[in-house]
This record gives C-alpha cells, sequence and structure tokens, in this order.
C-alpha cells in the first residue's frame, strides 16, 4: 500500500483483530524451564501423571490406627507405638493400636482412623468415644490422583496451582513455549524530556506497552524514543534485523505531516497490510510486516495505545503463544451514562461499576469526558467498555458490553 492522499475504508474491529492475529504464526519453539521459574508460561507439551497418588494408603487425621471394630463394646487397646509421615511403614500387631499423624503410612493390618477428638487415651491404652467403621479418615492409594492422568495440558498457561501439583510429582522442570519476541518503540520529538514545561512531554506510551506486553508472556526489547525524522526511521527499522517477532510502535501513524511511520516502513522494505480501524480511540493503526517481522502501530495518545494494545497487540501474543482468544468485549452491562455521539465509529470508554445492577448485569458509569489522551480515567476504571458503531446517542439503561479488567482497579 502506497502513502496515497485518500486513505483507505476504515477496518472494523473484528476485521482488524483477524489481520492482526493472521500476521503472527504460533511458535513452535520450546524451552525447557525450572518449575520456579514456570509461571505464567504456557506448557509446550502434556505432562502425565508418573504415578498414582497417594501412592500407598495415608492417614487423613491426627489420631489412632487401628482395625476396624477393634476394641468391642466398652473395650480398650494398647497403643504400641506412634508413626509420622515419612517414616517407613509399619505392621499393626493384632489387638493394638498406633498412634498416627497426619500423611503417615497407614501401618499393615490397620484400616482406619480414628480422630485425636473422638478417642481418650490414658496409661497408654485407647478408649473410643464411637465405633469405627473400615475406611473411616484413611487416604487411599490412588484416590486423589491416577496414574497417567494429565496433571498440565499442552497449550495450557502453567498456574501457582500446577506449579503445586507439579512439585507434588516429583517434576522439577518442564517444556515451554519459547516466549514472543517483541521490540516496542515511541517516536515523537516531544518525547522523554522532562515534562515539567509546556513543550516537554514524558514517554508513558513505552513504558506502558512494555508492562503490558510483559504481563501478557512477551519478552521485550526497549528500542527507546525515535525523532520525527523520516530517514532516522527508516534506518531504525532496516537495522532491526528482523529479531523481533512483532514490533510495536506508537505514534507518527496518522496523517499529519510529520507522521513517518507508514511511508518509511515500506522505504526500509516493509509492507502495509492494513491501516486505520473505525474506533474510537485508535483510528489511525497500521499493521504491517518487516521481513519476517510483523508490525503493529499504535496512535500516539496513550488512552489510545492502551485499547488498541489490549485489541490487537495482545490478540497477537495470544496467537504466537498458542493460547485461544476471545474477544474482549463480551461481558453485558448497563450503560450508566448518556451523550450525543457521531456514529461510524465503535467507541472505547473508561468504565467503573454503578451500584446496583438491571437484570443482573452491572451499571457502567463512564470516566472522564472523552478524548484519547489521558491515562487518568483507568486509575479508578474497572474496565472498558465498548459503544457499538451505529449509535448516534447513548442513553441511561442502553445495552452494552464491556471488558472487566482481570485485577479489578488501581
Amino acid at each position: 500500500m502506497s502513502a496515497e492522499t485518500t486513505p483507505p475504508p476504515l477496518l472494523d474491529i473484528e476485521a482488524a483483530t483477524r489481520l492482526a492475529r493472521a500476521l503472527v504464526s504460533p511458535i513452535a519453539e520450546a524451552e525447557t524451564v525450572p518449575l520456579a521459574q514456570a509461571s505464567g508460561r504456557v506448557a509446550a507439551r502434556r505432562i502425565s501423571a508418573p504415578r498414582a497418588l497417594p501412592a500407598a494408603d495415608r492417614s487423613a487425621m491426627d489420631g489412632f490406627a487401628l482395625r476396624a471394630g477393634d476394641p468391642g463394646e466398652g473395650g480398650t487397646l494398647p497403643v504400641a507405638g506412634t508413626i509420622a509421615a515419612g517414616e517407613p511403614r509399619r505392621a499393626l500387631s493384632e489387638g493394638a493400636s498406633l498412634r498416627i499423624f497426619t500423611g503417615a503410612l497407614l501401618p499393615e493390618g490397620a484400616d482406619a482412623v480414628v480422630p485425636l477428638e473422638d478417642c481418650i487415651e490414658e496409661g497408654g491404652r485407647l478408649r473410643l468415644r464411637h465405633p469405627a467403621k473400615a475406611g473411616d479418615h484413611v487416604r487411599r492409594a490412588g484416590s486423589e490422583q491416577p496414574e497417567g492422568g494429565t496433571l498440565l495440558r499442552s497449550g495450557a498457561r502453567v498456574r501457582p496451582q500446577h506449579v503445586g501439583l507439579l512439585a507434588a510429582n516429583g517434576i522439577g522442570a518442564l517444556a515451554v513455549v519459547r516466549r514472543p519476541r517483541l521490540g516496542i518503540l515511541s517516536t515523537g520529538d516531544e518525547l522523554g524530556r522532562d515534562g515539567q514545561g509546556p513543550e516537554g512531554i514524558p514517554d508513558s506510551n513505552r513504558p506502558m506497552l512494555i508492562a503490558l506486553a510483559e504481563a501478557a508472556g512477551a519478552e521485550v526489547e526497549d528500542l527507546g524514543i525515535l525523532p520525527d525524522d523520516r530517514d532516522a526511521l527508516v534506518a531504525r527499522l532496516q537495522a532491526l534485523g528482523g529479531r523481533h517477532d512483532l514490533l510495536v510502535t506508537s505514534g507518527a501513524v496518522s496523517m499529519g505531516g510529520r507522521d513517518h511511520l507508514r511511508p518509511a516502513l515500506e522505504a526500509a522494505g516493509g509492507t502495509v497490510e492494513g491501516w486505520r480501524v473505525a474506533l474510537k480511540p485508535g483510528k489511525p493503526v497500521l499493521f504491517g510486516r518487516l521481513g519476517p517481522t510483523a508490525v503493529t502501530a499504535l496512535p500516539g495518545h496513550p488512552l489510545a495505545a492502551f485499547v488498541t494494545f489490549h485489541l490487537f497487540v495482545a490478540a497477537q501474543i495470544a496467537q504466537m503463544l498458542r493460547l485461544p482468544w476471545t474477544p474482549l468485549f463480551t461481558e453485558p452491562a448497563r450503560s450508566g451514562f448518556d451523550g450525543l455521539r457521531k456514529p461510524g465509529r465503535a467507541e472505547v470508554v473508561p468504565v467503573r461499576m454503578g451500584h446496583g445492577q438491571v437484570q443482573g448485569v452491572p451499571i457502567l458509569r463512564r470516566l472522564g469526558e472523552g478524548g484519547s489522551g489521558s491515562l487518568y480515567p483507568l486509575a479508578e476504571a474497572d474496565g472498558l467498555a465498548l459503544v457499538p458503531s451505529h449509535l448516534d446517542r447513548i442513553r441511561t439503561g442502553d445495552r452494552l458490553h464491556w471488558y472487566r479488567f482481570a485485577c479489578g482497579r488501581g
């Protein structure tokens, strides 16, 4: 696509997401990492249980191991010793009991455990408050995990509970999908200053996008800030040498006199596969390629960069990690705000849940006064709501769909 004067038709969000995902491929390479470093990674292969657990009958309580029905009514049993977790299995003498701790191997000959609170020990003898039944408080061999059962499926993100389960099975390392390699850079002569004067604007996009990409599972190279200079941008793009799976930029992607990203990408040997999305904020998003590297160029306004990362870059990272992708705006809600708007583009707004519900769904209050530049509303936002493109007005009580932030506000 050349830098023609007339821009192409706007892509809708669904088409833009499909294009973004089509530009990247699932990563085939795997690497082995220690279990302690595996949380958050994606399993490259299925891991099956090497054995059933527990491997043998064990006590589920602190108490006394014995044969059910022994002693008889009103009788007592001698306490013949103590067995703790980690000790070898012992044999239970006929007509006796053994003091036992949680997790200890059930003695040979015993078939029940009586909890401490259900018996009385006096003078080395045991009296039961209630008769015991076979199987009471015993963790039977194989009752918790079958041999060959799935501990972790291929393509699953490793969670802390997986770490514990694998450790319980003696597994200390596992194969995971290589992290997607992302390069992230900002553009703009105005960036990187101290921000104290009217001409200085700190670069908020780059650290935000790096944090978002790392949280999504990517390995990130910080490529810094480039000036609004076409030749410098061409040279930087050419120097990258295809070492990234995905290059993410912010700024210089619209139609202004200093928006050089699009022509610079083509001059560097890349291609533009799609440009401009029917979205507010975030219209001037560009999708392209630079050799083996996919390129997603986001707007320079911070809120627009935040929104478009969640819509498109997060989808690309999930594709590379072989993870399923669910469209963001699937949770129903009701509008707790109203206002006129220009139809033709879907609008994404920061929202906070209000008090009460309508027909079982939350009422959302809009934060901020619109515009794509400010991140301030996100400090108190519970998520993002999508206003459909065809609406010329949003009214209190209208049906919406929204994306709830995983960790809530702040």
